[in-house]
């Protein structure tokens, strides 16, 4: 999953964000108004993380133009300001939530687990396919029962392909959620991702999970 974390103080997006891709998210920063609507418009997310007070344009402003063009994703709203008020003009100007500095990174984390379950295809916390359960919400994997030990990256792949079982999934659809603006769309880094997961996930089994279509993309569904 890629968010945009849209934050002007360096210190505070450099630890939330340096949490999120602990947790197996894929993370850009914008430091003010503007570049977040410029990001929002390039990239596809699966999250916003907005904070209110922003030069150029406050997080209201930015939540209000996403709103009116068209853009639904979800948004949770972070600021100092704590009164009804204020998070009334969040909710008005479209937010899906609020969260109120300072905060734990654990509610961080559930607020926004809560907010990607509330989009329809993101609904369930666990994902099977044949004897493969993948866990969204403890990050866990297993296969036949045994646990599969992931990096964050190599859950955040498996879990992405897990989201879309039975469905095949582009190389450029894999780079837009799984990785960031940091990303070489010239290098074979998913390639490499694929053959590690390959080797975790389907190496001691008879019935193959992970499959690739050769210049088309990726797809998770069980064969024998």
């Amino acid at each position: 999953m890629r968010i945009l974390l849209v934050e002007d103080e360096p210190r505070m997006a450099n630890v939330i964000a340096k949490g999120l891709r602990e947790n197996s998210y894929a993370v850009d920063i914008a430091e003010d108004g503007d570049v977040a609507l410029y990001q929002a418009s390039i990239n596809d997310y699966d999250l916003i993380v907005l904070d209110v007070l922003l030069p150029k344009r406050d997080g209201f402003e930015v939540c209000r133009a996403l709103r009116a063009r068209g853009d639904a994703t979800p948004i949770l709203m972070l600021t100092a300001r704590a009164t009804v008020d204020d998070r009334l003009n969040g909710f008005d100007a479209g937010a899906d939530d609020y969260l109120t500095k300072p905060f734990s990174f654990r509610e961080l984390l559930a607020r926004i687990r809560a907010l990607l379950r509330r989009d329809s295809q993101l609904r369930p916390d666990v994902f099977q396919l044949d004897d493969l359960v993948v866990d969204s919400g403890s990050h866990r994997v297993s296969r036949a029962s045994r646990e599969i030990e992931l990096t964050a990256k190599e859950y955040a792949l498996l879990e992405f392909l897990a989201r879309r079982a039975g469905q095949l999934v582009s190389r450029t659809d894999i780079a837009a959620h799984v990785w960031d603006d940091s990303f070489d769309p010239f290098s074979n880094t998913i390639e490499v991702y694929m053959n590690r997961l390959r080797k975790k996930i389907d190496d001691e089994h008879a019935v193959k999970l992970l499959h690739t279509r050769r210049g088309e993309g990726y797809i998770l569904e069980s064969r024998n």
